[in-house]
């Protein structure tokens, strides 16, 4: 309805608004009122935008310039980490996260402005959503014309992936949530949690990038597989670490592979609703996906910490976590020849 270009620039609105209400705010409900539109600005900018952009303007090689593209997203966040923590612990300052949000705030408005200005709704002669040429390799994501909204609906594997995606990003922001208070909890020197979660971070913007390639080369199904058993193998590791010498090698397994398994909440999802529904409601339906992704992410956490509250620890909730992927990786593979089935139905016709 608004197109990219006004969605993006309300965003970044929405971002620097959240920006200087937080460097202001003295009362915990201007907070909440800047944690609103920090959500509308990072809807509007971030994941699902970026895959809604690349999914109109590159035609080949999806998955491999959307992780590129997500993987700088990492770099990014890295660099800003090194930058304001020195504003925010300011010697003498009490306020110097004030200094840190203000430093942001003009980020956002000089990258907002370059956006704004450059970026356009979509290229001339857009054809995504029109029958494809013939190609001799086999069409990934962006390469088939896709299924409308309303005869999704009437899917059942529709809402099986649905199902999927909410489960999964309630299991891994629920683990991924608590690991680090998990390692401290269970006698892991401080400082070496610290080096496995910046370890885990340089590996997430590798595996980002190295996602999208597997799915360009393999396709949906392989790359959905290998980043499930991740998702498996690494809460398996979480549960047992220790404060012991194997225990500390299991917590530098998890802070390096479960990289391999957050893709489920960032690149995955376009190339989810791509793969499986194409370009003809592509948008909304990837509206539809990250919406369920984010509520997963609301239910995962708190009940992480029940779990906490009631056993004093979270292994439990871990191991009820890795049953829970088991059955979703499962799913997902009917899931997947239930809509490569429909698919090549409607190429066949074409």
């Amino acid at each position: 309805k608004l197109g990219a270009r006004k969605m993006v620039g309300i965003g970044f609105a929405a971002l620097i608004a959240a920006m200087q209400i937080y460097a202001h705010a003295n009362n915990v409900f201007v907070f909440y009122i800047g944690g609103s539109l920090l959500g509308l600005g990072l809807a509007f900018c971030t994941t699902t935008m970026i895959g809604s952009i690349i999914r109109r303007w590159v035609k080949e090689n999806t998955g491999t310039i959307l992780g590129f593209v997500l993987a700088a997203n990492g770099l990014g966040g890295a660099l800003a980490a090194q930058i304001v923590t020195p504003i925010i612990y300011e010697e003498g300052n009490p306020f110097g996260y004030r200094n840190a949000y203000n430093l942001v705030t003009l980020i956002l408005v000089a990258t907002g402005i370059l956006a704004v200005v450059f970026l356009r709704n979509q290229p001339k002669n857009d054809t995504s959503t029109a029958a494809p040429t013939p190609h001799k390799k086999k069409p990934r994501g962006g390469g088939w014309i896709g299924i409308s909204y309303e005869d999704a609906r009437k899917k059942p594997y529709f809402y099986a992936a649905l199902v999927g995606i909410f489960l999964t990003g309630m299991v891994l922001q629920g683990v991924n949530g608590a690991s680090a208070a998990h390692m401290k909890d269970v006698g892991l020197d401080a400082g070496y949690v610290a080096t496995v979660l910046s370890i885990h971070s340089i590996a997430l913007m590798v595996f980002k990038f190295s996602t999208g390639v597997m799915y360009d080369k393999w396709g949906l199904r392989v790359t959905m597989i290998v980043c499930d058993i991740a998702a498996l193998v690494v809460m398996v590791f979480l549960a047992l670490v220790s404060n012991s010498p194997a225990g500390m090698v299991y917590a530098m397994i998890y802070g390096i592979f479960s990289s391999l398994a957050l893709p489920l909440e960032t690149i995955m999802l376009s190339l989810i609703a791509t793969d499986l529904f194409g370009n003809k409601s592509f948008d909304k339906i990837l509206g539809i996906i990250a919406a369920l992704n984010t509520l997963g992410y609301a239910v995962g956490a708190p009940l992480m910490n029940f779990c906490y509250d009631a056993f004093g620890t979270y292994v439990p909730f871990i191991w009820v976590c890795v049953g829970i992927m088991v059955v979703v990786t499962l799913m997902y593979q009917f899931v997947i020849s239930a809509a490569a089935k429909e698919r090549k139905a409607i190429l066949a016709e074409q």
